[in-house]
């Protein structure tokens, strides 16, 4: 964009604006400035005319349009049909003032009809005659719909159908579509669609096609009139089963047809199929491919439209109608005409007397149109001969023109599709050179962009023309500068130094003329700060920025628009200079703002987006805008713009700053402030490339850090602290290890970073030896003494100077084995499994080392085979610090051990003592390996069994007991018999048939007895007795008998729950006894069984007949219904009235290994359970 201002003053009396001249410079040819040169004659131009065909609307009144410019002006007259057209004598007809428009008027009486033909217009002055194109005039017509009786339509399910519309002929033809009786369009798919012609047709018809208002309108825009058919009536009737079928063709009908069509219309070719299911379409070009961007699909594929036909476009397509049975095809050979089109249309031509021409019109078409001149509106075998023309078919040849060569030349190309009519004049004039662009006019160009500087002239013959730079510059030449025809100077990239003074000079043969323009060149404008995207939520605020930057000498004004359009007139929304605030925002802010910065040369402008959200309880957004004060050597003031705090209040900030010099990306705390604070004096240290940031905290969390703040170098200084955890700690015997912790960067307080490290004996009178290190954290000094005291300090120090006096501490020189054996070494056994250990210590200096304690090395000596010594596992025990005794538990009972102590410091153990021997006294077996009854007879059982795995001395003896079990679960009278330890099977003999047994076995040692195994078995059964106790079993009144039994049991049992309910008590402890096992001891808490069952009957074996008092009664401190009494550990549950049901013993005793195939019987609380 460029600014042309006017000088104060204009330089030519006849310009009234700054106008630019368009020359049409083809073949010496000019266009004569009517309107800017006076006392200059031109011959007629046609500039505005009806169209060829013109339909016009018979209510209104018909204008016909022709309007021509010329110096002098032209008049104007009209032929129709062929011959003049007296407008003098139809008072309907006139013609409007200054112009060749008729206004024929027929709205108050007169018809339309009556002024139907051809009209053309002739407009003539004294150089000449300009014709229109004919002009045929037609009325719009919209007839109705010829009256008919549609009878219904029945057709079966599946099958096609084409509804036609037929509409009535109008003019223009009208605008067909389908709706109903609601006037609401009838829905259309691939099954159902309408034709070019305006049929409807059914590929296919369903029940729901079925209705009585299928009515097609036609509507005619050039009247705004609608004309409806007869609603059409179809009933669609539904079949069990229809056939299926393949694709045909509605329309087009058979293989081929052929279509016609005139260049640059639209192609329009159609394909519509029947057939179930319901067909798809594609189309292709059989000879080529159908053109990509010029292509479109109508109704469903069915209708294929090509825009901007030309003749390449002529050709073969084809279209495919396909299904799952099948698919037609139909080809359309495309033939496109063309009327003529214009391949050079002549032009006006202005030239000087003498001067030679030429009038070219060519023009192209199908068929090839056929050119013919005319020369003031008659065909140019009719006119005057003119010596200075020459007709050469397409060409007209003007030579050494003069003044009365003067006419208006008409072309017409013409074929049988239409015709072009074209005028062009030949002005012969003699005319000196005159600039018409205003004088001293200046321009103002922004930087780098295209400069246009006008000079428009005029003369005859064609003047030429020159630009200059400066008063004294040379000619401009092409490599840098654009020349336009019409005389404007472009510089295509202007720059600082494009700006001046340009004359333009123009001659010709009759003279010269020049003009000065002035060129200004100005910096652009540019927006430094856009406006940023923002999410805001409802009921908040958001500010948006937009900095701008322009010329100095350049008004600039800013606006703000939203979605493209005004801010809406609301209080809410403010701008103040570069910032618009919006203020309580809502839904309806939710848009994109745009900031557009305009002066009078250029416009910039920046977009951004703000989404408005529902309210969100977050953490805050990160402050901004960090800015360092007050910059001192040891603090500085550090403040910040909080961010949104969103809707929950920022309760602190927490400040950490980087080191960048030592630590570079690491961020440490600092300090932290309450939330209503932005402004902190912090403390600094020396030699610090300080960046900080800061964080919002509120009740939901931290916010993200802020942008760090620009760096800030301190001063170097003298370090202020010593390294920490300062050892000296030998490696070998002969040196000293001193470490510590070395200064962090951030601790250094300048460069060059070194340790002072320096040591002497704790006990002599030496001095302090020293040295300097960097970059270590550990200096070792060999040739030392074993295990001395020494004296250590290590002190920091820089470039600058040194720490302060550092802390000494103690060390020691390396540590060496211990040299002396611990003395006097004796065990004291104290059982079977424990003993007890005394030793005397070994003298201080002979541990070399700090004392860690006494180790206990011992072992097991289970023979005296040399081979089996190799193989002993030791075990070890450590006493720290100065014991002289200790206890080594877990020994094994009647085992032989030795063992030995040895004294251990931080080098390691030193020699071992004396080996002591000592033995461990007997203690109880284990259980038998296993008990196993094998061989059971009618009176007699065999019982088998392996000796313990760990006798724990020499067995002396195994007891065995053993008791009859009745079918009640009752316990008969307990034998015992003991059986010699070399024994490992027993046959027990005269025992009850059929009964079963439960036997106790366990061994024995001179220590007491051992666990016990318990096994149960059954003796055989009688075959005599158990033939007859089937034979009982099958009389009649045993049968009986048995079922009276059942019945009482089963009164018993109602009695007994009545009664149960009712707040009666079980004898738990009844039951208890009655599943004890002899010899069993008491129950523990942690064994999961009750403790205050037990007394000492409990612990004897159970005689017959003594399972419970006689009353069946138990004492009130033994049974209490108290849940409480029942707590954890008791393996039995609840029933839902609260009884309790389930054992009351401790662990399940262990099932036989093996060789026992009886199982112990069913809980009688668990058989009566499920008998009930």
């Amino acid at each position: 964009m460029q600014l042309k201002i006017m000088p104060p003053k204009k330089s030519l009396s006849v310009c009234r604006a700054s106008l630019i001249l368009f020359l049409c410079q083809v073949m010496n040819a000019l266009e004569v400035p009517l309107d800017q040169l006076e006392n200059l004659v031109q011959p007629p131009t046609i500039i505005h005319q009806s169209p060829k065909d013109y339909i016009i609307d018979p209510r209104e009144n018909i204008e016909i349009q022709c309007e021509a410019k010329g110096k002098p002006p032209p008049s104007f007259s009209w032929t129709r049909n062929g011959t003049h057209f007296d407008i003098d004598k139809d008072p309907l007809v006139k013609m409007l003032p200054n112009s060749g428009t008729l206004v024929i008027s027929i709205t108050i009486e007169g018809k339309a009809e009556a002024y139907e033909g051809v009209y053309q217009c002739t407009a003539r002055n004294e150089r000449g005659a300009a014709i229109s194109n004919n002009i045929v005039i037609r009325p719009s017509r919209s007839p109705l719909w010829t009256k008919e009786k549609l009878e219904q339509i029945t057709i079966l399910k599946g099958q096609s159908l084409v509804l036609p519309c037929r509409p009535p002929l109008g003019l223009p033809p009208p605008i067909i579509f389908w709706m109903d009786n609601s006037f609401q369009r009838l829905p259309q798919s691939e099954r159902v669609s309408q034709g070019l012609n305006g049929d409807l047709y059914f590929s296919n018809v369903l029940p729901e096609d079925t209705r009585e208002d299928y009515i097609c309108y036609a509507r005619f825009n050039h009247t705004q009139t609608i004309q409806q058919k007869q609603p059409i009536s179809v009933k669609v009737h539904s079949t069990k089963s229809y056939i299926e079928r393949p694709p045909k063709l509605l329309t087009p009908e058979g293989q081929t047809s052929h279509k016609e069509e005139l260049r640059e219309n639209v192609l329009s070719l159609e394909c519509i199929a029947e057939g179930l299911p319901t067909p798809s379409i594609n189309w292709t070009k059989v000879d080529g491919e159908l053109p990509v961007n010029r292509t479109f699909y109508k109704n469903f594929k069915k209708t294929l439209n090509i825009i901007h036909v030309s003749e390449a476009d002529s050709g073969k397509y084809k279209c495919t109608a396909r299904n799952s049975l099948g698919f037609v095809e139909h080809t359309i050979s495309v033939t496109v005409k063309a009327a003529p089109y214009w391949i050079t249309a002549p032009r006006n031509l202005v030239l000087s007397p003498g001067e030679d021409g030429t009038l070219i019109c060519r023009a192209n078409g199908n068929p090839k149109p056929s050119i013919s001149w005319l020369t003031n509106g008659v065909p140019i075998e009719m006119a005057p001969d003119d010596p200075s023309r020459k007709i050469d078919g397409d060409t007209i040849l003007f030579s050494d023109v003069q003044e009365s060569s003067s006419a208006v030349y008409q072309c017409n190309a013409s074929n049988e599709y239409g015709y072009l009519l074209a005028n062009a004049f030949v002005n012969v004039l003699a005319e000196p050179p005159r600039i018409l662009t205003e004088a001293n006019l200046r321009y103002q160009v922004i930087s780098d962009r295209p400069a246009m500087l006008d000079c428009a002239f005029f003369g005859s013959p064609i003047p030429t023309i020159e630009w200059f730079k400066g008063t004294k510059g040379s000619v401009l030449q092409e490599d840098t500068y654009v020349f336009h025809d019409n005389g404007t100077l472009e510089i295509p990239v202007a720059q600082k130094d494009s700006a001046g003074t340009y004359t333009c000079v123009v001659r010709n043969k009759l003279g010269m003329a020049k003009n000065d323009v002035h060129l200004e060149i100005k910096d652009p404008t540019r927006i430094i700060k856009q406006p940023e995207y923002k999410v805001v939520q409802r009921g908040g605020k958001v500010s948006f920025e937009c900095t701008v930057k322009h010329d100095p000498t350049l008004i600039t004004t800013l606006t703000w628009l939203k979605d493209n359009g005004e801010l809406p007139n609301d209080g809410r929304f403010s701008v103040d200079n570069d910032h618009l605030l919006i203020m309580n925002i809502s839904d309806e802010d939710d848009a994109t703002y745009t900031c557009v910065a305009n002066t009078s040369l250029d416009m910039v402008s920046a977009s951004a987006m703000l989404r408005v959200v529902a309210p969100v309880y977050d953490r805050p957004n990160p402050p901004f805008d960090l800015e360092l004060t007050s910059l001192l050597e040891r603090s500085v003031q550090l403040s910040w713009i909080p961010g949104d705090e969103n809707n929950s209040p920022i309760t602190d900030f927490i400040i950490e700053y980087e080191d960048a010099l030592h630590e570079p990306g690491i961020w440490h705390y600092q300090t932290d402030v309450p939330g209503t604070q932005t402004t902190v004096e912090l403390k600094l240290s020396p030699y610090v490339k300080y960046s900080f940031r800061v964080i919002a905290v509120n009740s939901i969390g931290r916010s993200l850090p802020s942008e760090a703040s620009e760096y800030y170098m301190t001063k170097a200084a003298e370090p202020e602290e010593n390294p920490t955890a300062v050892e000296g700690i030998g490696s070998e015997p002969d040196n000293l290890v001193i470490t510590w912790q070395p200064l962090k960067g951030f601790d250094s307080n300048g460069p060059g970073l070194q340790y002072k490290v320096s040591w002497r004996q704790k006990d002599g009178d030496d001095e302090w030896t020293s040295v300097v290190v960097a970059n270590v954290s550990k200096y070792i000094v060999s040739g030392t003494p074993t295990f001395v005291p020494y004296l250590v300090k290590v002190q920091a120090l820089n470039d600058v100077g040194f720490a302060p006096e550092p802390m000494i501490i103690i060390g020691h020189s390396g540590e060496d084995l211990p040299m002396v054996a611990p003395s006097n070494v004796h065990v004291n056994v104290v059982n079977s499994t424990l003993a007890e250990v005394h030793w005397e210590p070994v003298p201080p200096k002979s541990v070399r080392g700090h004392l860690k304690g006494y180790r206990i090395y011992y072992w097991k000596v289970k023979n005296s085979s040399k081979r089996n010594r190799r193989h002993v596992e030791k075990k070890i025990l450590t006493f720290s610090g100065n014991k002289t005794h200790g206890m080594l538990p877990g020994l094994e009972p009647f085992s032989h051990y030795t063992l030995n102590v040895r004294v251990v410091n931080g080098k390691g153990e030193g020699p071992a003592s004396v080996d002591q021997v000592f033995n461990t006294p007997e203690g109880v077996p284990s259980a038998p390996l296993f008990l196993k009854i094998v061989n059971p007879t009618l009176d007699s059982l065999t019982l088998e069994w392996d000796p313990p795995s760990h006798p724990n001395g020499i067995l002396t003896a195994y007891t065995l007991k053993f008791q009859p079990i009745n079918s009640t679960h009752e316990l008969g009278p307990l034998v015992d018999l003991k059986i010699a330890a070399n024994m490992t099977s027993l046959v027990l003999r005269n025992l009850s048939y059929s009964t079963r047994y439960k036997f106790y076995f366990y061994a024995q040692t001179s220590a007491g007895s051992g666990s016990q195994i318990t096994e149960e078995a059954v003796t055989t059964v009688d075959e005599a007795m158990a033939s007859r106790q089937v034979d009982i079993a099958t009389q009649g009144w045993f049968i009986g008998l048995m079922c009276a039994v059942a019945l009482l049991i089963l009164i018993l049992l109602i009695v007994c729950f009545i009664r149960r309910n009712k707040g009666g008590k079980y004898p738990v402890k009844e039951k208890e006894d009655a599943h004890a096992d002899p010899e069993i001891q008491p129950m523990k808490e942690d064994d999961g069984t009750f403790g205050e069952y037990s007394d000492a009957e409990d612990h004897k074996p159970l005689k017959k007949g003594s399972r419970t008092p006689s009353d069946r009664t138990v004492k009130k401190e033994d049974s209490d219904d108290s849940l409480v009494d029942y707590g954890e550990g008791v393996n039995g549950q609840f029933n839902e009235d609260g009884s309790f049901i389930g054992q009351y013993s401790g662990k399940k005793e262990k099932e036989p290994a093996e060789g026992n195939e009886s199982s112990e019987a069913p809980s009688p609380v668990n058989a009566m359970n499920s008998f009930v």
